[in-house]
């Protein structure tokens, strides 16, 4: 029986897509997080053709380089940018927070908030953080500054 390649690979290999990547090919570091009709998916756990007929977006398609999205404007102005490896599922989970859930932004500066105390004091804690926002000693940053940034305001709220 043939195997049928993940989404990750098809992105990457077939469509030379960089902003997905593999990590650790289990579905939890976030280096391949897409988004599938809008919500977030690993794309190293998802058999291609999944996304037959369906809206698959990439860190690519957030924006275009004249355009960019605003949570990737925010870590470029803040320079926010950590190794970047696992800066994908960062702006793509940021990006869905901040598009589909109320008052996400006091979530997510709550949440990197923590994780700046716990690193601090040498009581890091990964798995007490929220998924792929905050994922390791330092990546806090890119997102508290992706939120307190004029850039990530959305239409009807102040900057």
């Amino acid at each position: 029986m043939q195997q049928i390649p993940p989404l990750l690979l098809a992105l990457c290999n077939d469509l030379q897509l960089n902003g997905p990547q593999y990590g650790c090919g289990l579905g939890e570091c976030g280096a391949c997080t897409v988004l599938l009709d809008g919500k977030v998916a690993r794309s190293c756990m998802l058999p291609a053709q999944v996304a037959v007929g369906r809206e698959v977006t990439t860190l690519e398609g957030l924006g275009s380089l004249d355009h960019l999205h605003p949570v990737q404007q925010a870590i470029i102005e803040e320079q926010a940018a950590q190794c970047g490896y696992y800066l994908n599922g960062m702006v793509m989970i940021t990006a869905t927070l901040l598009q589909h859930i109320p008052r996400a932004v006091d979530l997510v500066k709550s949440v990197a908030q923590r994780a700046n105390r716990e690193a601090r004091e040498g009581s890091w804690k990964p798995k007490a953080a929220v998924g792929n926002i905050v994922k390791g000693r330092g990546f806090a940053t890119p997102v508290t500054s992706t939120v307190n940034s004029p850039a990530s305001a959305r239409p009807g709220r102040p900057g």
